[in-house]
């Protein structure tokens, strides 16, 4: 453990109260409705969030950003109006199979699958084609609403850094571990996650802005490399 005489459960809650102190709640995910958050979930694989709102613009402005109207979009059209995102031929194949999933399971209604349980929800979405983990605990987490934690990219490098977690560990692991130390709260759930992708964008890049890191106290990491 990097902080002596702290408990793991304690140093998981302190970093998040670290970033929290730093940059303030980030009220995540960007979405007017829950169906707006599963499509971006999708969208922003492989891809930046600026890309994603340029596509998420593109499918408002087309009056189709509902399931209803979105079904109803050919798969052509579909590709072109989310072509900022990137990989369009594939993501709209993918949409088009969340939107199946979606009048199957719960009759086009994001906010249904809340009933339920939480990992036959998961396994379900996990059977959906192009869905992986880390975007079916975004669609869980951040438009069902359910407590589960998102495991990214960022998660691996900052707690891999603070000497928590071996970066090569595996998805699911990962996850557990955060919610093994951690109450499962959506609100906070949402927002550890948040802070994590803010704090490995601007500070804890690949190469690390170390100066005014909150959690340079912790870190393993020497400074700046």
């Amino acid at each position: 453990m990097r902080v002596e005489g702290v408990t793991r459960r304690n140093v998981f809650e302190e970093v998040y109260e670290r970033l929290f102190e730093a940059r303030g709640h980030q009220h995540w995910w960007p979405g007017e409705t829950p169906f707006e958050v599963a499509v971006g979930a999708v969208l922003t694989q492989n891809t930046a969030w600026k890309n994603v709102e340029k596509a998420i613009s593109n499918l408002k402005k087309a009056s189709c950003l509902s399931p209803d109207a979105l079904s109803a979009v050919p798969i052509e059209q579909l590709a072109m109006l989310i072509k900022p995102a990137g990989y369009y031929n594939i993501k709209a194949k993918r949409l088009k199979a969340l939107l199946d999933f979606l009048f199957l399971k719960a009759g086009g209604d994001v906010s249904s699958l809340s009933s339920m349980p939480l990992a036959e929800l998961r396994q379900s979405l996990l059977s959906v084609s192009g869905i992986g983990r880390e975007t079916a605990d975004s669609i869980i987490l951040y438009a069902v609403g359910k407590p589960i934690f998102v495991v990214d990219a960022y998660t691996r490098r900052i707690f891999s850094r603070l000497g928590l977690l071996n970066e090569s560990m595996d998805y699911d692991e990962i996850r557990a571990l955060f919610e093994s130390n951690l109450k499962p709260d959506v609100e906070l759930f949402k927002d550890y996650h948040a802070q994590i992708v803010i704090h490995g964008k601007e500070q804890c890049r690949k190469k690390p802005a170390c100066e005014g890191c909150p959690l340079l106290y912790m870190c393993t990491m020497p400074k700046g490399r």
